[in-house]
């Protein structure tokens, strides 16, 4: 799928200096026509036009593009050719605490800028997709379907899938579809039973037919850990390690390939299967810190990835994986 165009009306763009400097880096530097640069950002022609004026009038663009964010406008161009990703954003390295918030904020404004009329968006959970909703401008869609994609906790700190979803479709004035079920139960049978005869047959149709699916990654310990890992007793955690788990996306827990693990609790876990998420119109993952690296490129490798949303530690580390 190509790159999904930003919907932001013209007189925004000059607002996103990472944009704007993308754009004078891309023909400035690569030596991409106008046509190509709007192409590979999603944008209008005219409005390339602006920004790469706009560039100029700031002192961006002399005999060299201003510092700024040169260095994550070049790793996110590396990342795009390694992975083969319609975008990568990448924002300035952190501890991971600035890290969640800085890409959940870098999410926020790659949401408002791409959903569109009549959208059907699936949404994970997470620290860093939480950090999103300080950044989400409430911009109105028509016809939108936000669809929960994972069930929720019963005891919530500091966040929950369901109200994050609730929160993003509010944002948009948008449909809500909730996943009312616990993220994990007790066997496969009940499981089978809540999606058959409690309703959820229909959003398990809908998590078929997403046009976006969003979704954080984490890693099983320290503090890459994921919130959901933080459900899961410590005995179950050290079998899911023992077992080569390294990643968890939407309760799942995958091994370095993106395979889920031969663990019980990826039979128990409530949410839309991933091989389906991996069949969706376009799949964002959003995550930092240089300790993820290996849970990003195993999601990527199991439901794929068209744009990533992530840091400077987290890029440099993807390719450092990935060199000869």
């Amino acid at each position: 799928m190509t790159r999904l165009r930003r919907a932001a009306a013209a007189g925004q763009l000059g607002d996103d200096a990472s944009l704007r400097l993308r754009a004078a880096w891309l023909y400035f530097s690569h030596g991409l026509t106008q046509k190509e640069v709007s192409e590979r950002l999603g944008l209008s022609r005219g409005s390339v036009i602006r920004l790469l004026a706009e560039a100029r009038e700031r002192g961006e663009v002399q005999i060299w593009i201003g510092e700024g964010e040169k260095d994550c406008v070049e790793l996110a161009l590396r990342l795009e050719q390694t992975f083969g990703l319609d975008e990568a954003i990448v924002v300035p390295g952190a501890d991971e605490q600035m890290a969640i918030r800085s890409v959940g904020v870098a999410l926020g404004r790659f949401l408002s800028e791409v959903a569109s009329d009549g959208q059907t968006i699936g949404v994970g959970w997470g620290r860093t997709l939480t950090a999103s909703l300080a950044s989400l401008r409430p911009l109105r869609r028509d016809g939108v379907k936000v669809v929960s994609l994972v069930g929720g906790t019963v005891e919530a700190r500091g966040s929950n899938p369901l109200e994050y979803s609730w929160r993003v479709a509010s944002q948009f004035g948008a449909d809500c579809y909730l996943f009312i079920a616990p993220a994990f139960v007790d066997s496969a049978e009940t499981r089978r039973r809540l999606i058959e005869d409690c309703g959820l047959d229909a959003l398990y149709r809908l998590g078929r037919a997403l046009d976006i699916a969003v979704v954080g990654v984490g890693g099983l310990g320290g503090p890459d850990q994921s919130q959901a890992a933080t459900m899961v007793p410590a005995g179950e955690l050290g079998e899911l390690a023992g077992l080569g788990a390294v990643a968890d996306v939407l309760c799942n827990f995958l091994d370095a390939d993106g395979r889920s693990v031969p663990h019980p609790l990826n039979d128990r876990v409530m949410s839309v299967p991933l091989d389906d998420l991996a069949t969706a119109g376009h799949v964002v993952i959003a995550s930092g810190g240089a300790g993820r690296a290996t849970a990003i490129r195993a999601a990527m490798r199991r439901i794929g990835c068209n744009t990533l949303v992530t840091d400077e530690g987290a890029a440099l580390a993807l390719l450092a994986e990935v060199r000869p």
